[in-house]
């Protein structure tokens, strides 16, 4: 074993703890998978990240990120909190504005953004229409009449998540989700607030079978909703969403279209450093 350097960070909030916390190893060169994959499922969280350094000469880091089941090509809130933390550490990126992350997905850009990091959403590899079968099990899984579901459809970027969009904030918050009955689907729910709430759309996710079967606050999610609902004219070019507030959380995670980019972003804060044995 060695004594690797080790954060736990938090991302999607400006207040510490109230956000979707990460552990991140910052040297992991020489780990094999399954001692990843062992930690990760320790630790306990949604996700745990390990930084390499980078197989690509274009990237500046290359990070793994593991759930404590399985690893993930891509993970949003694993993207800001490992980018914030290399940055922490003093990496330097090799572009200027951009850190270029190195993943299973391919090359991710973060960049700054009003004192936020913003990663560039991932190429959506499955998306449309959800069969009616499925449909049927959305509605059962989240306990809601099938008329309640504006539109339902995958939003594959790594996760296998399917959107389920519903006509209001308050309907999102009032669900009461039958696991169960939602098999392996990897569900996230959104819909509008009202005007002056303070975010524009409120989001829950639903991991069955995981862990934390409600993720806190999910940035490769909210990647594939913007795509979504931005590019069939059901939100802005920009706008606020929030999550975790069933869970007593205050996520935010800002979205904004720019030319063929579109930005995923939120605060981060280290909230744990030191030292781990791997």
């Amino acid at each position: 074993m060695l004594s690797r350097p080790f954060h736990q960070v938090d991302v999607f909030s400006r207040e510490p703890y109230r956000g979707n916390p990460l552990a991140v190893v910052l040297d992991a060169e020489g780990m094999a998978a399954e001692q990843m994959q062992q930690f990760a499922n320790w630790t306990n969280l949604s996700e745990t990240t390990f930084l390499l350094p980078p197989t690509d000469p274009r990237a500046d880091y290359r990070v793994r990120i593991f759930t404590g089941s399985e690893e993930f090509p891509f993970a949003g809130h694993p993207t800001l909190g490992s980018a914030h933390t290399w940055l922490e550490s003093g990496g330097v990126p090799k572009s200027d504005g951009f850190v270029v992350q190195e993943c299973a997905a391919g090359l991710i850009r973060v960049k700054h953004d009003a004192g936020r990091l913003a990663f560039a959403a991932p190429p959506v590899t499955r998306f449309g229409p959800v069969s009616a079968s499925v449909r049927l099990q959305l509605a059962d899984g989240l306990r809601l009449p099938e008329s309640r579901i504006v539109d339902a459809s995958w939003l594959v970027n790594g996760p296998e998540w399917i959107g389920v969009l519903l006509e209001s904030a308050e309907q999102v918050l009032a669900i009461e989700p039958d696991l169960a009955a939602m098999g392996g689907l990897k569900v996230g729910v959104i819909g509008p607030h009202a005007p002056g709430a303070g975010a524009d759309f409120e989001v829950r996710t639903f991991i069955p079978g995981d862990a934390m079967t409600e993720d806190p606050v999910t940035g490769s999610f909210n990647a594939g909703a913007a795509q979504w609902l931005i590019g069939s004219n059901r939100a802005p070019a920009e706008y606020v969403a929030a999550q975790g507030t069933v869970l007593g959380r205050a996520g935010r995670i800002h979205v904004a279209a720019e030319g063929d980019d579109i930005w995923v972003g939120g605060y981060s804060t280290t909230c744990i450093r030191g030292m781990v044995q791997l």
